[in-house]
């Protein structure tokens, strides 16, 4: 426990290339006017060139579709030598990068929806909270008494056996706010432990009470933060 027991427990334990130079002097003389006069007037009529492309019988698509088929022709081809090569593997790892991204948020999703259900669990055990509220007290008192080697003090707070009425009763408490796994072995993890305790006190031996009550504490503490119910408890 942070601030009253476990504090009390404490002190038991010390990541292109530039163009050939042949194209650049091919074209370094210019053309004769004569020369580009005759070219231009062996070139199509400006009223030829600025026809639809719907009425010429060799384009009978509009540009727009021709372009956006060859887009996706340049695609399947692209994604076909992917498939066929070595990147087959890169688009393989791709898709299965994709499934566990997918994965993850499933999972974080579900986590997400557990801690709003245990919220709601706890926000209406108050009579739960009131046992481990007790417990914490229990815990606090007998941590005192330990450190000033007081077990007569410790077993009056303890009782004589597993069986008291506030022990029982923080039992309760666990087993109706403990979901997880972990959780649960956290309880089992505390009730070995207070049962040696009180074992211990009962037997006069102080430093196996220091030990035991150090290990009860911890439990419990880990308990306390897996629930979330760490801040909901004072003492801790």
């Amino acid at each position: 426990m942070a601030t009253i027991f476990l504090s009390t427990a404490k002190t038991f334990l010390p990541a292109l290339l530039s163009s050939s130079s042949s194209s650049s002097s091919s074209s370094s003389s210019p053309a004769s006017p004569s020369i580009l006069l005759q070219k231009r007037s062996s070139a199509r009529p400006i009223s030829t060139l600025c026809k639809p492309a719907s009425s010429d019988a060799r384009h009978p698509y509009p540009p727009i579709l021709a372009r956006r088929s060859l887009s996706i022709s340049l695609t399947a081809a692209f994604l076909s030598t992917l498939a066929g090569g070595h990147g087959g593997s890169a688009a393989n790892a791709a898709i299965l990068e994709a499934d566990d991204d997918e994965e993850l948020l499933e999972r974080v999703k579900k986590d997400r929806k557990r801690r709003l259900e245990k919220q709601g669990v706890i926000s209406s055990s108050n009579k739960e909270k009131a046992y481990l509220q007790e417990l914490v007290y229990k815990l606090s008192k007998v941590g005192q008494a330990i450190e000033k080697n007081d077990l007569p003090t410790a077993s009056s707070v303890l009782g004589k056996s597993t069986d008291t009425d506030w022990l029982q009763k923080a039992n309760t408490a666990f087993t109706k706010l403990s979901s997880s796994p972990e959780e649960k072995t956290e309880v089992d993890a505390f009730n070995t432990s207070l049962a040696s305790l009180i074992s211990s006190v009962i037997g006069n031996d102080v430093e196996a009470s220091k030990i035991a009550f150090v290990s009860s504490a911890t439990a419990f503490e880990k308990w306390s933060a897996l629930t979330g119910l760490v801040e909901q408890l004072k003492g801790l």
